[in-house]
C-alpha cells in the first residue's frame, strides 16, 4: 500500500494502545488531510471488522474522541452492488450486524446500520456523515473492494481519513515488502506474536450522543431519499430474511445453516477448543470428519471474531504442543502471509503477479492437451466425472465452505479441466467468491494463487502442470476417507 504514514502523536495520548500502534504500526493515513475543527463527532466507518471487541479501528476512534471531547458515531452500511451480492452473504452480514447492535447497546455505544435495498438508492450517506466529522477511522482491508472504496472516499472527504488494521494478529505494517514464502514470514511473526496478542482494555467514549444529535444523524442519512437506520438489534431471523428478500441481489444463492455473527463465532470457537483442538494435528486433514477443523474462516473474513483472541485462547487451552502449533500456524503464518501478499502486491489476484518460474512453466505448457474440458455451467453444478471434486463443489454450493484439504484439490484440479491457466484462475475466483462465505478474502486469494504456484517451488515438469505442484484426486484416499467425505456432504454414498 502506498502513502503510508503513521497517525500523528499527541502529547497526552501516549497510552498503551498508541505506543503499541507505533511499535507495530496498524494505522495508515489515507489522504493526509487535516482534522476538521468544526467536526461534531468522531466517525468510525465499519467495513470489514464486524465486531466491537478487540477492534483496533474502534479503539483508535474512541481514544481520539476522548482526547478531543467529542462523541463517537459507529456507522455500518450494506448495499446490493458488491460482486456476487446474494442472500447468502447478505444474511451472514445482517446476522453479524444484529450481534454488533446488541453489543453496542450493552456498552452504551452509538451504532447505526443502514441497508441500501435497491441499486439506485442513495449512495452518499457516508459522505454526508463524514462532512460533519472531526476525523474518520475505517478498516484497513486490501480485498473485497474495500481498499479502492476507501481511497475514493478519502479524496472526497473534507477531513483526515485513517485506516486501521484490525485483521492481522501481527499487523501488516510490520512488513514493508511482500514475503515470498511461509518460511520467510514465520520467524518474523514469531518474534512479535507474544506482544501482539496481549489483551488491551476496550474503554468506551466519555461523551455520549445527545438526543438532538441522534435525530440530526437520522435526518442526514435520509437527506436524499428514504433510507433510515435499520432496527437491527430487535430483528428476528424471519425479519432478516424478509429484508434480504427485498434487496436487489442474487436470490439464487441462498443462505446456509452456518449462522453469522460474533455470538455464533464464539460458540463455534468454544466447541473447537474443547472438542477439536486436542486432536487437531492428527484430524485436520480428515475431511470425512466435518468437525476436524475450526471452520472459523467465514467469521475471520467478516471480522466477527479477533484472530488475536483465537491465538490467545488456543494457547490457554492446555493442549499438546503439536496440536497447538499446527493450528496457530494456520491462523497466523498462512493467513497473514496472504494478507501481506494482498497489501504489498499490485494485481495480487492476476497471473502476472506470480513468480517468474511460474510464468515460464505456464508459457511452456499452455498448449498441452487437457485430459477433459468442462464449461462453467457443468462445473458450477458439479457435473464432472470426478466424484470427489463434485462433492467438494456440492459442499461449497450448499454449505458455503469447503474443508481445507479438498479445497486445495478442488482448485488444482481445475487446471486440468480448463483451456488455459487464465480460464482456470477466472473460474476458481468466480466459484469461490460466489458461494464461499470467506470469498473475496485475502486468505481466499492466497489459496487460489497457491494452486497456481504462489509461495511454492518447482515440482518436476509434468504435462499441463509444468513445474506447478500437482494434486490429483485419485491419490486423495491416501490422505483422508474419501468415501466418508462424499457421504457427509451428499448425505448418501450414492453420487
Amino acid at each position: 500500500m502506498t502513502n503510508i504514514r503513521s497517525a500523528p502523536p499527541h502529547a497526552h495520548s501516549l497510552d498503551a494502545d498508541y505506543v503499541r500502534d507505533q511499535l507495530v504500526p496498524r494505522t495508515v493515513d489515507i489522504n493526509g488531510k487535516t482534522y476538521n475543527p468544526d467536526g461534531e463527532y468522531v466517525l468510525y466507518w465499519m467495513q470489514s471488522t464486524h465486531r466491537l471487541d478487540e477492534n483496533w479501528g474502534l479503539r483508535a476512534a474512541i481514544r481520539t474522541a476522548n482526547r478531543v471531547n467529542l462523541p463517537l458515531v459507529i456507522h455500518q452500511g450494506l448495499d446490493p452492488t458488491y460482486p456476487h451480492a446474494s442472500d447468502r452473504h447478505h444474511t451472514f452480514i445482517l446476522q453479524g450486524a444484529r450481534d454488533t447492535a446488541r453489543r453496542a447497546d450493552a456498552l452504551g455505544l452509538h451504532y447505526q446500520f443502514v441497508l441500501r435495498r435497491r441499486r439506485d438508492d442513495d449512495r452518499r450517506v457516508v459522505d454526508r456523515l463524514a462532512a460533519r466529522a472531526y476525523v474518520v477511522f475505517t478498516d484497513l482491508f486490501p480485498t473485497a473492494g474495500v481498499r479502492e472504496r476507501v481511497a475514493r472516499f478519502a479524496e472526497r472527504a473534507n477531513c483526515r481519513v485513517l485506516a486501521v488494521d484490525s485483521v492481522c494478529t501481527v499487523p501488516s505494517g510490520a512488513f514493508v515488502k511482500a514475503e515470498f514464502a511461509a518460511r520467510t514470514i514465520r520467524p518474523k511473526l514469531a518474534k512479535l506474536l507474544d506482544h501482539a496478542i496481549e489483551p488491551v482494555a476496550d474503554d468506551g467514549p466519555r461523551i455520549l450522543l445527545s438526543d438532538t444529535l441522534r435525530a440530526s444523524l437520522r435526518a442526514t442519512i435520509a437527506e436524499h431519499g428514504s433510507l433510515t437506520p435499520l432496527p437491527i438489534a430487535a430483528m428476528s431471523d424471519e425479519d432478516i430474511a424478509r429484508e434480504v428478500a427485498a434487496c436487489e441481489i442474487d436470490h439464487t444463492v441462498g443462505s446456509v445453516a452456518l449462522a453469522g455473527g460474533s455470538v455464533a463465532a464464539h460458540t463455534r470457537f468454544s466447541h473447537f477448543l474443547q472438542h477439536t483442538l486436542p486432536r487437531y494435528g492428527e484430524q485436520r486433514n480428515e475431511a470425512a470428519d466435518g468437525d476436524g477443523t475450526s471452520r472459523l474462516s467465514p467469521y475471520l473474513h467478516y471480522g466477527q471474531i479477533a484472530s488475536a483472541q483465537v491465538v490467545r485462547d488456543a494457547r490457554a487451552a492446555g493442549v499438546g504442543a503439536d496440536d497447538l502449533d499446527a493450528f496457530v500456524q494456520q491462523v497466523t503464518t498462512w493467513r497473514e502471509l496472504a494478507f501481506n501478499w494482498c497489501v504489498r502486491t499490485p494485481n495480487f489476484d492476476q497471473l502476472s503477479a506470480l513468480p517468474d518460474w511460474v510464468q515460464r512453466t505456464m508459457a511452456e505448457h499452455v498448449n498441452d492437451p487437457r485430459p477433459a474440458l468442462y464449461d462453467l455451467d457443468e462445473l458450477e453444478a458439479g457435473r464432472t466425472s470426478d466424484r470427489l471434486w463434485n462433492a467438494s463443489q456440492h459442499e461449497l454450493v450448499t454449505q458455503g465452505i469447503i474443508h481445507n484439504y479438498p479445497r486445495m484439490l478442488w482448485g488444482k484440479t481445475l487446471l486440468l479441466w480448463t483451456e488455459n491457466y487464465e480460464q482456470a484462475r477466472t473460474i476458481m475466483f468466480h466459484l469461490n467468491d460466489k458461494y464461499a462465505l470467506d470469498g473475496r478474502d485475502p486468505n481466499s486469494v492466497g489459496g487460489i494463487m497457491w494452486c497456481l504456484g504462489l509461495w511454492d517451488r518447482p515440482w518436476g515438469n509434468k504435462a499441463v502442470w509444468g513445474g506447478i505442484r500437482p494434486m490429483v484426486t485419485h491419490r486423495a484416499k491416501m490422505k483422508f476417507d474419501v468415501e466418508g467425505y462424499v457421504a457427509r456432504v451428499r448425505g448418501s454414498r450414492l453420487l
